[in-house]
């Protein structure tokens, strides 16, 4: 995680579109005291049965929790109560010989969606990826993966990114590396939330964990005047005009968000003088976000978040 806390400030550093304000960041931290909590499951949508088949379902959910604006009908929660649905129907229904021969129409019928699931054939191509590759290395069980780190969430970002080719989330920015990693850090954090840092969610450095990039934060860090955009990058979003993935206000909005919470963490903790969690911060500013309806968010085609 150091490689993604570095190479989001090498780009908040050298941003051309996207601006941290650092007095927006001083404003959110005085106004808060502890970060709100959030619940987890706060919408009731996800599979928990408190062992192995829960860290399957989370597996199977990170790898396909991207994209969803193309359908203006589709959203997360269509996703994870979907999958719980087909799971509480039929508890092999994830098991790794059968991810490996999903088709679309057969993941729409899973997830009872009427009609093309947003990038559809990269959603089939990374189900075939993850059900491969958990038979070869992990005897079919994502609990095998999750127990294979020690109880460290670094060391399981680094093995789902090692060996899941769909979770390497990296972009090159102006001649350098930029690691971000939104699916694989947020399998940890999906685990940890879930099984409330216990057993399979024990992790000794949760703290390590960054926030997840992805589309509705750096929308909510705008509102909150954390982060400043460039006129052309404002009217690209209030246009709904979709932005490459790699370019450098794609790479800009996603890191200089990793940055911009990174700050506001840093004094929280000293305001608070107690440890707080990148983590829930990420689900604070997630939770309010999707309850904004109004809120704009940047447009990418991308399967990392």
């Amino acid at each position: 995680m150091d490689d993604v806390r570095a190479s989001s400030a090498w780009v908040a550093s050298h941003s051309s579109h996207v601006v941290v304000d650092s007095s927006g960041i001083e404003k959110v931290a005085e106004t808060i005291d502890t970060i709100p909590k959030v619940n987890w499951d706060f919408e009731g949508i996800h599979y928990f049965d408190n062992g192995p088949l829960t860290v399957q379902y989370l597996f199977v959910l990170d790898a396909l929790n991207f994209c969803f604006w193309p359908d203006k009908d589709l959203n997360y929660d269509n996703l994870a109560a979907g999958l719980k649905a087909a799971l509480q129907k039929d508890k092999s229904v994830f098991d790794a010989d059968r991810l490996q021969k999903y088709t679309g129409p057969e993941l729409r019928e899973l997830l009872k969606w009427p009609r093309p699931l947003p990038l559809e054939d990269e959603r089939v191509r990374l189900l075939h990826e993850v059900g491969f590759e958990l038979e070869r290395s992990f005897d079919g069980k994502a609990s095998n993966l999750v127990e294979s780190c020690g109880k460290s969430a670094v060391k399981l970002v680094a093995l789902v990114t090692r060996h899941f080719p769909g979770f390497r989330d990296h972009s090159v920015y102006k001649g350098h590396q930029v690691f971000l990693y939104k699916r694989a850090q947020i399998f940890a954090a999906d685990l940890w939330g879930a099984f409330g840092g216990q057993g399979c969610g024990e992790f000794y450095d949760i703290g390590s964990i960054t926030i997840m990039a992805d589309y509705i934060v750096p929308a909510v860090l705008r509102q909150l005047g954390v982060l400043k955009y460039s006129a052309t990058l404002a009217s690209m979003i209030e246009a709904n005009s979709q932005i490459d993935a790699g370019s450098e206000e794609e790479v800009e909005l996603r890191a200089c968000s990793i940055y911009a919470v990174e700050k506001m963490k840093e004094l929280i903790s000293m305001k608070s003088g107690k440890q707080v969690l990148s983590i829930e911060l990420d689900l604070w500013l997630w939770s309010f976000g999707i309850q904004c309806p109004t809120l704009q968010h940047h447009r990418t085609l991308s399967i990392y978040y």
